[in-house]
């Protein structure tokens, strides 16, 4: 059984745009800091955003101004709304669910949900 659920994912162009979408159990989202990864071909997995429970937020520096994080404590799910999207935001984005324990993190990870955009 999946943790983390992803949707939204898909093929839009050049200045479009997309709204993942990852939902988690109550558990899981209450005490883990959410966030979006994405990793490109060729590259290693990046950070795009993240958001604590108290909805402080930080963002890649190539995607600030362009994206937004969010969550919805009723559904369980944080969202990422993905505006003028570029060729370059092509990648397999993945939700995560990160906290840490004793000087230890401890991550869940969603399957991947593949963004295209085409110029």
């Amino acid at each position: 059984q999946a943790q983390l659920v992803e949707s939204g994912g898909g093929l839009a162009q050049a200045g479009g745009s997309l709204r993942l979408s990852c939902a988690a159990s109550r558990i899981i989202f209450s005490i883990h800091a959410m966030g979006w990864y994405r990793q490109a071909p060729g590259k290693q997995r990046e950070l795009v955003a993240t958001i604590t429970s108290g909805r402080s937020t930080n963002y890649a520096d190539s995607v600030k101004g362009r994206f937004t994080i969010s969550r919805d404590n009723a559904k369980n799910t944080v969202y990422l709304q993905m505006n003028s999207l570029k060729p370059e935001d092509t990648a397999v984005y993945y939700c995560n669910a990160n906290r840490i324990v004793a000087g230890t993190a401890y991550d869940y990870w969603g399957q991947g949900t593949q963004v295209t955009v085409s110029s």
